[in-house]
Order: structure tokens, then sequence, then C-alpha cells
């Protein structure tokens, strides 16, 4: 099975742990090179954030199991890449 390098999730989130606090777990685990989170919008209990992770072999269920631990839910998966290079998409005529 090919290995997962990127992932974009869409998610929603308590207030408590920060986005700082999330990232650095997040970034922490085995097979991730960086994750960065983009908060989108703010309610008075919950953020909902865009979660970008890279790595190589990214392991997605302890990915989701860390975010479900610190409060979060994953509404969406907006973005994938997998196998041995990460491939950016590119404008066509159509965009």
């Amino acid at each position: 099975m090919g290995n997962l390098r990127r992932l974009v999730m869409d998610v929603l989130k308590p207030l408590e742990p920060s986005i700082v606090e999330l990232a650095q777990v997040l970034s922490d685990l085995e097979g991730v090179d960086g994750a960065n989170i983009s908060i989108y919008e703010i309610d008075r209990r919950v953020e909902n954030a865009k979660i970008t992770i890279e790595g190589h072999h990214l392991n997605y269920q302890n990915i989701v199991r860390v975010i479900e631990e610190n409060g979060g839910a994953v509404h969406s998966i907006d973005e994938v890449a997998a196998g041995n290079v990460l491939i950016e998409d590119v404008i066509t005529p159509q965009d």
C-alpha cells in the first residue's frame, strides 16, 4: 500500500488545547515532518480548523486518534497525497 505523504482535514476543535499545542502534539507523531493549523471560523466554544500534515508514512489512524483525544472531530478530508513524491495541483484552463 502506498504511503501517505500529506493530509488536509477540516476539523472542529474546542478552544483548548490551543492550535499551538495541538500542532506540537501532531508534529511529534512518528512519520510526521510538519503540521500546520489555520483557524477559519471561531464560535463561543469551538474553532473550525484546516489541519495540514506532511511527512513520510503518515498513520491516518494515529493522527485522528490524537485529534479526537484533544476534543476534536474530523469533518472531512479535503486533500490526500500518497506515494514516493508529493505532486502539486496544476492550474488548467478549466480552473
